[in-house]
């Protein structure tokens, strides 16, 4: 789905650039240009930030030898 339709952001894309290591919101807005437009797409934007790193850390956790995330 469009999250941010100034720049035409998907939430794939929010994710995508999370796994390819943007590690915060910040990070994010500037890999993807999210809310720099307008700004009215932030709040989705910032959930979708925080759920996907939510799933990402319990997902490590459930590991036998979690897997650290770190920057790239």
């Amino acid at each position: 789905m469009y999250v941010c339709l100034c720049q035409g952001v998907t939430d794939g894309q929010i994710r995508e650039a999370i796994y390819e290591g943007c590690c915060s919101y910040r990070e994010v807005r500037e890999a993807t240009g999210v809310a720099t437009q307008c700004g009215k797409c932030a709040c989705v934007a910032k959930q979708v930030v925080r759920d996907t790193l939510s799933d990402i850390q319990g997902a490590s956790a459930s590991l036998a030898y979690p897997a650290g995330f770190a920057p790239a």
